[in-house]
């Protein structure tokens, strides 16, 4: 699995942080602020996109095993 393209995005908004971090003017926050929620909802998409967001799953194991073993497996 390629994770380039999100390892990048983390390096950016890690970045992005300390630039808001410092950031002085309250338009230079402002502005700062959407830039790392942008790399947020970006990372996410990304995740999702990869596969490596957890998956929710309202099964117990025993309810999962169960159903395994009535399929065959």
């Amino acid at each position: 699995m390629d994770i380039t393209h999100l390892t990048a995005l983390q390096t950016g908004l890690a970045h992005e942080v300390e630039r808001l971090n410092a950031a002085t003017s309250e338009s230079e926050i402002a502005l700062r602020k959407v830039w790392v929620s942008q790399y947020e909802r970006e990372i996410a998409a990304e995740k999702v996109f990869l596969g490596l967001e957890p998956v929710e799953c309202d099964m117990t194991d025993a309810e999962l095993l169960a159903e395994l073993q009535g399929m065959g497996f």
